[in-house]
């Protein structure tokens, strides 16, 4: 973020926040009028600072009340296999996210599924699609703390 200044940052602040805020609000909240502002936001997702504006949801109320993060194993490290695997994963909604690690597991996956049968299902539709070496399953009993808003300086220049 060195290439943002203290404006943009807490621009990105208060999107990351609330992005239903009017641009007059978020104008006023760092000391902008309105059409610097929106030309600001513009000028952020242009870059790829901003990449989207959604709505969160309670995965609770929808009916994705397990969420469990998966380690993978890859049984290879070659450019077919982790080929193979991005198709399988970004065919299966239920893997909200996928993360390539250092250090014991290659990959790992946060999944969001109604139950442990809705778990089952979704091990062996992966498993059947790509060979893995070992598969490692962590089931999360409470959600203690979540944001998607990272903790960006806004106090200094």
């Amino acid at each position: 973020m060195e290439d943002l200044d203290l404006i943009d940052r807490k621009i990105v602040t208060e999107l990351m926040r609330d992005a239903t805020l009017p641009v007059a609000q978020i104008a006023d909240k760092v000391g902008l009028s309105q059409t610097p502002c929106w030309k600001r936001i513009q000028k952020l997702e242009a870059m790829g600072v901003l990449t989207g504006r959604v709505a969160l949801a309670d995965p609770a109320k929808l009916g994705f009340g397990l969420t469990v993060f998966v380690g993978i194993e890859a049984p290879d490290h070659s450019a077919e296999w982790r080929a193979q695997f991005v198709q399988a994963v970004v065919t299966l909604p239920q893997i909200m996210e996928v993360h390539r690690m250092a250090g014991e597991m290659d990959y790992l996956l946060r999944v969001a599924v109604s139950d442990m049968a809705a778990f089952d299902v979704l091990y062996k539709r992966l498993t059947d699609a790509v060979p893995i070496k070992n598969v490692t399953s962590h089931f999360a009993m409470e959600r203690m703390k979540f944001t998607t808003a990272y903790p960006v300086d806004t106090a200094h220049r």
